[in-house]
């Protein structure tokens, strides 16, 4: 089953030529390339005139597999707890990336909470925003979205580690992206203190304090059930460090730094 667009002229430009120039615009901020396999990348899902430069610094600097594993959270509600698209092509206007069925299955074999759902994903923006960055660097890079709920810690650990053995026992490197903005609509004072807060444990590889953080301080930080999943899975890869790339509020667009939301740009490696 393919995957039409469903924020293209909304979230970023749905003329392929100008999305390329925007992409490739942004992707021409970053600093020199991670020499290193990236194994986790986080980057933010808003509309790209607000997070498009941290995401284009964060992704032009990493060296991502061939293949990614998608994992964002479900701003709908819909689907299963961790509902993962089995097949077919996403579509962006100018091009499209297929799903690697292969891992899709051993992923599916990992544990019994990732099941095929599609559902989660309709109305869902956050992994469709990255595709157009994805596409730029490497038209031939294969994906496996996965869109997260799961409330609890344990089962983001479990899950979490069981992807990160599938990851290693798969025929061909794989990377992880996660899709995640920072707090939302708060001043940029404020917004810079508490994201500071959750990024600290990203820094120190600890997923268990990255959540146990977000909940306790109330940070809302969209994308933290995909982060604490992805960070678990990364520690399973081998990740020795990590990185902040990039951070940047919408406030430094919009001139409001009353209300703000947090971009951050993470790499794992």
């Amino acid at each position: 089953m393919d995957r039409h667009p469903i924020v293209a002229g909304r979230f970023y430009d749905a003329q392929p030529e100008q999305l390329h120039a925007t992409v490739d615009g942004y992707l021409a901020q970053a600093g020199e390339r991670q020499a290193d396999r990236t194994l986790l990348a986080m980057v933010p899902h808003a509309g790209y005139v607000y997070s498009g430069a941290v995401c284009g610094k964060t992704l032009g600097a990493a060296n991502l597999a061939p293949t990614v594993l998608l994992l964002g959270p479900n701003h709908t509600g819909r689907g299963e707890r961790f509902a993962l698209w089995p097949d077919g092509v996403w579509i962006i206007p100018g091009g499209s990336l297929p799903v690697d069925t292969g891992l899709a299955q051993a992923l599916l074999d990992a544990d019994p909470a990732i099941k095929e759902d599609t559902s989660a994903h309709m109305g869902e923006h956050s992994l469709e925003v990255t595709l157009p960055f994805l596409h730029r660097l490497n038209p031939a890079t294969t994906i496996v979205p996965i869109c997260i709920s799961a409330p609890t810690l344990e089962s983001l650990e479990r899950v979490g580690n069981a992807i990160g053995r599938a990851l290693v026992d798969f025929g061909a490197p794989v990377s992880i992206v996660v899709s995640s903005d920072m707090s939302h609509y708060i001043s940029s004072e404020d917004a810079r203190k508490m994201d500071g807060m959750a990024l600290e444990p990203m820094m120190t590889l600890n997923p268990a304090v990255l959540y146990d953080t977000v909940r306790s301080r109330h940070i809302s930080m969209c994308g933290v059930l995909p982060m604490t999943t992805g960070l678990f899975a990364a520690k399973v890869m081998g990740a020795t460090h990590a990185e902040l790339v990039a951070y940047a509020s919408s406030g430094e667009v919009s001139g409001d730094f009353e209300q703000v939301v947090g971009y951050a740009g993470v790499l794992v490696g």
